[in-house]
């Protein structure tokens, strides 16, 4: 395991998976993504606008560079139908030298 890598790993939940499916595509396509998993439905709980409120969500798991989140974000936030979406990354603590090279080749513009 390789203990240092500027991968990141992003948390965003979506409605459906129709959308969930076109977003990990455009990002994937785009190299914003080297992978995104859909998980799901899952079940959310949330206060918003003064109410604690559940609905069913598909929870994206987007594999990506760090260099790539500001384009990553501005990408999510254009195409994306919540006022506020989900958008968590979190660092890979360590990773294999195998797949933290896949994700360097899946999200190198050009």
């Amino acid at each position: 395991m390789i203990p240092t890598h500027d991968a990141v790993v992003v948390l965003c939940t979506v409605p459906d998976d129709a959308l969930g499916a076109a977003l990990a595509k455009a990002l994937v396509e785009r190299k914003l993504a080297a992978c995104v998993a859909r998980l799901g439905p899952i079940r959310s709980t949330y206060a918003w606008n003064g109410e604690v409120k559940e609905d069913s969500e598909i929870q994206l798991v987007i594999k990506t560079h760090r260099d790539r989140l500001d384009d990553l974000e501005r990408y999510v936030r254009a195409h994306h139908p919540y006022e506020v979406p989900e958008l968590l990354a979190l660092p890979a603590a360590a990773g294999s030298h195998a797949y933290l090279s896949f994700i360097d080749e899946g999200t190198r513009p050009g």
